[in-house]
């Protein structure tokens, strides 16, 4: 099938008969009718059971999975309300706990590589040794249960080993990547309280050195609640690396506790003990700091890896990930499903676009997942990884972060296998988890996710709560998951929270993206509900547009943006990042203009292009359109964006000009 003639909804691959009588979910399938003389005979049937009878479902999980409780629970559910529901009431366990289950000296734990450090093994033994030893002498610090600790620190091991360490003493885990700014990691941190923090010197990215050490002491200073900081070095090791300035002060080394292994043991918390707290993108405001705990996590992410991205104990799992994004939190459900887990520290660009492919062969990854802008990024440069690299071991590729366009689904197949499983999911930091995603029991069809999640009663609403089929509406779940939020960190009756889900639809969760379903089942997402084009009446996803305009070859990135001006009309430029040596001429306005009327209609039209260097993209690579959109109208910039929540913070400056400039004109 030629590029130009790839359109949303063709059908582009299905799973073969092997394939799906191996998967997890068949497997599942036949449990239940050997447990519960359910003869379900189709994914449809299966999701449809599964979102309504709630409470057999998830307790069929638990037992498939066996996962491992020392007190049973009374009830599944208990409340049927969002938020208030009360899962597996009495219920026991520990995610740390669940994750030693899988200890085995067949295979590795980990894999790591990084700028710094070629990709190596770590065995489970190593793992278990270093967390047993940090976790005493955490215990020694006097870190207890509820207790938060903190972490400033790059995708390395030694984040894995920390938040294990925290999570057996029923301690609660935050973390953010280090290419965070001083004053984002204070606005997260400083709301929970923590005791402990953990700290890296530095990390590389695109070859650069970045040193951090100066960002400890503010960061000790701005958390009066700190008792000990533990120190990680790692763009130092060597002595080659280092520079003058000295390590800082009223630290732990961090080898000095890992050294010194105990047995060890898991405190045993309630199913809704928090395990980690984790932040809304914080673009504007301070970041919502989400509670989520152990069982719900437990719970969710084995039947999100297990069943939606089929994972095996003898995969090789990667997602590209920094801990400041909740794939990290997710990547670690491969432990839970008994995988080795693949880590990644670095710029997926450098030194070129075909780094992580190359990983992908040396590690033999079977499962290889990442943005959706990585990919449309890979197909703008003319990759082949399929051609390159001996990718025999891959079998799916997992896309998240935005929507991946029809032309890049495409792309995998030409250019990546033939046989392949495009795993097309979208979730949220809020659940940790998918809401849409994947099924190896279902074909693959270009730009679109393949289903709603098992257990997820996702539909799409109109303005007055009516469910749509084949029409674009708000992305709503009607029903309790286990790991929703338990709350926000120091909200006041829930108010953030009612007001961040429930303001519009009452005891329904509206999460902001709008989506199409149509009468397969399958879905598409069209864009942020909160950042929606509205021309003559009749609204528009962004997405959409990306897709037409950034098919054209000369087309880097975009960005669309509509917003009522002062005069009472409605105006929606388009930005335009092209190809080095291009410039955006009345030719190639004619060209973008041709390809959206084309594609789309004359009423998705823009009433102006420009030229910019890039656009602006959160640290987890989504387009900032909000933002954009509220500097534009006029919002003061504190008010608008973070920068500090940026990938690109100075790609802003453009915009806070244009919208001083339009503001001038208009005066």
């Amino acid at each position: 099938m030629a590029k130009d003639s790839i359109q949303e909804g063709d059908l582009l691959w299905e799973p073969g008969e092997e394939r799906k009588r191996r998967a997890h979910m068949t497997d599942y399938l036949n449990y239940l009718k050997e447990t519960k003389s359910l003869d379900l005979t189709s994914y449809n049937e299966l999701w449809d059971w599964s979102v309504n009878n709630l409470e057999e479902f998830w307790g069929s999980v638990w037992n498939y999975f066996d996962i491992k409780a020392s007190a049973p629970y009374s009830a599944v559910l208990s409340g049927e309300k969002m938020p208030g529901a009360v899962w597996f009431k009495g219920a026991k366990l520990n995610f740390a706990e669940q994750v030693f289950r899988n200890f085995t000296e067949k295979k590795p734990a980990l894999m790591f590589q990084s700028e710094l450090e070629p990709l190596h093994e770590i065995s489970w033994q190593e793992i278990e040794q270093k967390v047993s030893s940090l976790a005493n002498a955490l215990r020694k610090m006097g870190v207890k249960p509820g207790d938060r600790v903190v972490a400033y620190i790059p995708n390395i091991p030694e984040a894995v080993i920390a938040v294990l360490a925290c999570a057996s003493l029923g301690a609660i885990w935050s973390s953010c990547s280090p290419d965070f700014g001083s004053r984002s990691v204070i606005d997260r941190f400083k709301q929970i309280e923590p005791k402990i923090l953990f700290v890296v010197d530095g990390y590389k990215y695109s070859g650069k050195n970045f040193d951090r050490r100066s960002v400890i002491g503010k960061l000790q200073k701005a958390l009066p609640s700190l008792e000990q900081t533990i120190f990680i070095k790692y763009l130092f090791q060597e002595t080659k690396n280092n520079t003058k300035e000295a390590d800082p002060p009223n630290i732990i080394p961090w080898e000095t506790l890992i050294n010194n292994p105990s047995t060890l043991s898991f405190e045993q918390v309630p199913f809704d003990h928090p395990l980690w707290v984790v932040y809304s993108s914080g673009t504007t405001g301070l970041p919502k700091p989400i509670v989520q705990g152990h069982g719900g996590i437990i719970i969710e992410l084995l039947k999100f890896t297990r069943f939606h991205l089929d994972l095996k104990v003898e995969d090789r799992f990667f997602w590209f990930s920094t801990t400041g994004w909740i794939m990290w939190n997710i990547l670690l459900g491969g432990l839970l499903a008994g995988s080795t887990v693949v880590l990644f520290d670095g710029n997926p660009g450098y030194p070129d676009m075909n780094v992580l492919w190359k990983m992908a062969q040396e590690a033999k990854i079977n499962i290889f997942g990442s943005g959706a802008p990585f990919y449309t990024a890979c197909m703008k440069a003319g990759l082949k990884p399929g051609k390159d690299f001996d990718l025999s071991a891959l079998k799916t590729i997992g896309s998240t972060g935005s929507p991946l366009p029809p032309d890049a689904f495409h792309w995998a197949y030409e250019n990546i296998k033939k046989d392949l499983w495009v795993a097309s999911v979208s979730g949220g930091t809020d659940v940790c988890t998918g809401f849409l995603g994947s099924s190896p029991l279902l074909p693959v069809h270009a730009g679109e996710l393949q289903c709603s999640c098992l257990g997820v009663k996702a539909a799409s609403f109109d303005e007055n709560g009516n469910s749509l089929i084949d029409e674009v509406g708000e992305l709503v779940i009607t029903e309790p998951m286990p790991s929703m939020p338990l709350y926000f960190w120091n909200d006041k009756d829930n108010q953030r929270y009612f007001e961040s889900y429930f303001d519009m639809y009452p005891d329904i969760w509206r999460h902001g993206d709008w989506i199409k379903i149509n009468d397969r089942g399958a879905c598409i997402i069209t864009g942020r509900s909160d950042s929606t084009l509205k021309r003559m009446g009749v609204r528009m996803g962004s997405s959409e547009i990306y897709s037409a305009v950034e098919d054209l070859p000369e087309v880097i990135d975009s960005l669309i943006i509509g917003y009522d001006s002062p005069g009472g009309g409605y105006f929606m430029p388009l930005f335009v990042a092209l190809q080095e040596e291009l410039e955006l001429d009345e030719q190639m306005k004619t060209i973008i203009k041709d390809k959206i009327k084309a594609s789309l209609s004359s009423r998705h039209l823009p009433d102006a292009i420009y030229a910019i260097k890039e656009v602006p993209r959160t640290l987890s690579g989504k387009k900032l359109e909000v933002p954009v959109k509220k500097i534009l109208m006029g919002f003061p910039i504190k008010k608008s964006i973070n920068p500090d929540t940026m990938a690109n913070p100075e790609s802003i400056n453009y915009f806070i000009e244009f919208a001083a400039k339009m503001n001038k004109e208009s005066a």
